[in-house]
């Protein structure tokens, strides 16, 4: 009789175990489809979503005279991108960013003046910010809420900054490195070699950009890849971060 209350233990024992295992099994598959959520107190090189998607970021304090043929292409190819500009650049070319907002690009904040942030204190860099959202969004009716910084310059202090304004702190996985006049295939072959999932593509109006952005956005388009705004490639603190079945 003894042993038979023994098996009974080994047996309630084993189902235990058994359904303590399958739970545990079960939370470590959901968590694998769980995407992380992005914070905002560090630089964000790429999205998150775990979707074959990239943001095509243009950083804005000249070459306007080039951003009529790059909204043509956008339009050609049906795709909306992320236009960081400065306010300064924005003041002066009212109508143009009135045109690149309404066609559907997000227009974010490239500070006030295209200057080195990493060497303004908090009180300056927050000004910079702020008087460029304020110029932006008197414009286009739209606040910002990305910051992406001139050089691609920052320090530590300059995050803490732009994450107490409750800003995403924008850099980039890809580099054209167009401001530099690459030829137009050397921009298109740093595109195609270094894209990957979630990437951000960094670019600036320049003729060669131009010349190389339709072989670009059909090439992504052919290899499968959805090109979004900013917004759309980072999932935000505290929203659904579940990938779809």
């Amino acid at each position: 009789m003894k042993w038979v209350v023994l098996k009974r233990r080994q047996v309630g024992m084993a189902a235990f175990l058994f359904f303590f295992c399958g739970i545990l099994s079960l939370g470590v598959w959901q968590q694998s489809r769980t995407i992380q959520v992005q914070s905002f107190d560090e630089p964000i090189y790429q999205g998150n979503t775990g979707k074959k998607l990239a943001a095509i970021t243009v950083n804005v304090d000249w070459g306007e005279e080039y951003i009529p043929a790059m909204l043509e292409s956008f339009k050609k190819y049906d795709v909306r991108v992320t236009f960081f500009v400065t306010g300064k650049w924005a003041q002066q070319h009212p109508e143009l960013l009135k045109k690149m907002s309404a066609a559907g690009h997000s227009i974010q904040n490239h500070g006030y003046r295209h200057c080195h942030f990493n060497r303004l204190n908090k009180e300056e860099i927050q000004a910079e910010i702020r008087q460029a959202d304020k110029i932006i969004s008197a414009i286009t009716g739209s606040s910002t809420k990305y910051f992406a910084p001139p050089y691609g310059e920052f320090d530590d202090h300059l995050v803490k900054a732009v994450s107490d304004m409750n800003y995403g702190f924008i850099m980039w996985s890809v580099d054209t490195v167009d401001w530099k006049r690459p030829s137009p295939q050397t921009i298109h072959d740093r595109v195609l070699k270094r894209i990957h999932n979630d990437a951000i593509i960094l670019m600036h109006p320049t003729e060669p950009t131009v010349k190389a952005l339709p072989g670009i956005l059909q090439s992504l388009q052919a290899d499968g890849y959805g090109l979004v705004k900013i917004e759309d490639l980072i999932v935000n603190k505290g929203e659904s971060a579940h990938e779809e079945a």
